[in-house]
Formats: C-alpha cells, sequence, structure tokens
C-alpha cells in the first residue's frame, strides 16, 4: 500500500476518448474490490457540460467515492449542477474543483463561498498548472515566481471558507532536488499537501507537508499546558516566555490528529 492521503481515479486528460467507456468499466471493477483504508478515494470527471460527464457523474453516483473532482471549475452553475445531479446520493460523497483556468482563479473567492448554500458538498480546491500556463503562456520556470500571486489568490479562498487547498502536481519526477523546493514552497504558502505523479514523490510530498518532530514536539507542549487546571480558563498563557494563544492549541490539536493519521496507515500496510 502506497503511503498517501488519497488517490484520483482520472477519467478524463489521462484518458483518450475512445477509452472512456472502458476506464468507467475499469473503475467498477476496482471499486467492487473494496475501499482503500484510510486514503481518499476521489474520482476526476470530465467537464459537466461534455459529452461523457453525464455518463462520468451516473458512475460516481453508482460507486459513490469519498469525492468528484469537477476539471477546469470555472462558474457556479457548474457547482450547482453538480450538488443537484449528486442530491440523492450519501451527504458524505464531497465535491473538489479544480483550479487550472484563468477564469476559474479570477473567480476562486465566488466558487469558494458557493459552499454555504449552492454547493454545500463543496470541500477542496485542486490546483491545476499544466493547463493554467498553457492558458496564460507563462513557462514552466522553477519558483514559479510568476505563478504565485494566483496560487495565493486560491489558498486565500480555500482558507476564508473552510475549504482543503492541494498544490499542483510536479511534472519530472526523476528532478528530486527540484521537486522538495516546490514541496517546500507549497507548505510556506499553506498548502494542505500536494497532487503527485509518481509513487517516487509520496516520501518527499509527505516528509515536507507532514508535522516535523520539533512541531511535534511543540505541539504537546502547547496541549500539556492547556490541559493544566490554572489553564482551564485562560485564553492566553505564557509558555517558556512566549505568548500561546487557543488559536495556537487548535493548530496543535490539527498537528497530533495529523500524526495519528500517519501512523495508523503505516500500521495497516
Amino acid at each position: 500500500m502506497l503511503e498517501c492521503d488519497g488517490v484520483i481515479l482520472d477519467l478524463e486528460d489521462s484518458v483518450a476518448v475512445e477509452q472512456k467507456a472502458a476506464a468507467r468499466d475499469n473503475l467498477r471493477q476496482f471499486f467492487s474490490a473494496g475501499r482503500i483504508a484510510d486514503c481518499l478515494t476521489i474520482i476526476r470527471v470530465n467537464p459537466l457540460a461534455s459529452e461523457f460527464g453525464a455518463e462520468d457523474i451516473a458512475l460516481v453516483r453508482e460507486l459513490v467515492p469519498d469525492a468528484v473532482l469537477i476539471p477546469k471549475l470555472e462558474t457556479l452553475a457548474e457547482l450547482e449542477a453538480c450538488e443537484t445531479q449528486l442530491a440523492a446520493t450519501s451527504p458524505s460523497l464531497a465535491i473538489w474543483g479544480m483550479m487550472e483556468t484563468p477564469k476559474g482563479i479570477l473567480n476562486a473567492g465566488m466558487l469558494a463561498a458557493a459552499r454555504r448554500e449552492i454547493a454545500p458538498r463543496l470541500q477542496g480546491f485542486v490546483v491545476g498548472l499544466n493547463d493554467l500556463r498553457k492558458e496564460t503562456r507563462v513557462l514552466p520556470k522553477p519558483g514559479r515566481a510568476y505563478l504565485v500571486p494566483w496560487l495565493m489568490q486560491v489558498v486565500l479562498a480555500a482558507r476564508a471558507h473552510g475549504l482543503t487547498v492541494i498544490d499542483s502536481v510536479f511534472n519530472d519526477f526523476r528532478d528530486g532536488e527540484n521537486f522538495e523546493n516546490e514541496c517546500l514552497q507549497g507548505r510556506e504558502m499553506g498548502f494542505d499537501g500536494k497532487m503527485l505523479i509518481h509513487p517516487a514523490q509520496i516520501e518527499p510530498a509527505n516528509r515536507h507537508f507532514g508535522p516535523s518532530e520539533q512541531e511535534l514536539i511543540e505541539a504537546r507542549m502547547i496541549l500539556d499546558a492547556f490541559a493544566k487546571p490554572e489553564a482551564s480558563q485562560l485564553n492566553v498563557i505564557n509558555l517558556d516566555g512566549r505568548m500561546i494563544e487557543r488559536l495556537h492549541l487548535e493548530q496543535a490539536e490539527r498537528l497530533i490528529n495529523q500524526m495519528h493519521i500517519i501512523e495508523r496507515r503505516k500500521m495497516k500496510i
């Protein structure tokens, strides 16, 4: 078993037109064998308005993965259509959106806000830079200097409305150094994780986006400090000369929970 948090099963770009029906049959066989433990299973469908969209969504309703990933998400109408078509399925089936076009990036805030009323199933954004570079003609340079403002726009929209946000793929899986640099950059920018295209990228991504040993030590110190009786009614405490607020306690709890998930996954390998 691969130590990844989720698997995207693609019906869109990686599947030739004449193979779309076969790809759907392959997914039926895959799901008949059972779910992957402690791993999100996400189906990326073709655009809903395409000739394949209706059959893809019908398959999603049949298989009920953890989430459906809408490619090239740009409009509220797309979210509303997906929400409507999933109305009769399990409420646990989430919607994720690929942010990979200029219009999608410009509409990121509006799309993220849609989870309040139009699309309550919306849980996350995934950035797709290959299509975005193609449409904007930004060259694929290390450091992504000209893309950073757009990436941060998606992060800000996601955070404003409580969505998970995942950084784009790095295409050259043989270039470990620049991949690690991009993982570090993505973590510093606030992304929750990174899309991967090769098993060789899993360990570096987990290392950069997972909690470090020092972060875990500090998180446990914060939990212990707030667990003391004298801190039960306090919103701010003094921890080794630093002012620690309850928001730091929430961050610490999230880190510890993240580590518990990682450990459970390792035990099942």
